[in-house]
C-alpha cells in the first residue's frame, strides 16, 4: 500500500513539474522552447520562420 502511494506521488509530482516547466517556457516565447536556442546566433529559432 505504501509503495503504491509513493509511486503515485512520484508520477503526479513529475507530471506537475513538467506542466509548470512547459507553462514557464511558453510564457517566455517561441525561442525558450527551441532545442537549439543555446547555440542560435541569428535570433530565429528554426528554419521554418519567414
Amino acid at each position: 500500500m505504501v509503495v503504491n502511494i509513493v509511486i503515485g506521488g512520484a508520477i503526479f509530482g513529475y507530471a506537475g513539474w513538467a506542466l509548470v516547466r512547459f507553462i514557464n517556457r511558453s510564457k517566455k516565447g517561441k525561442c525558450a522552447a527551441c532545442s537549439i536556442s543555446d547555440s542560435c546566433s541569428s535570433g530565429t529559432c528554426g528554419p521554418s520562420e519567414k
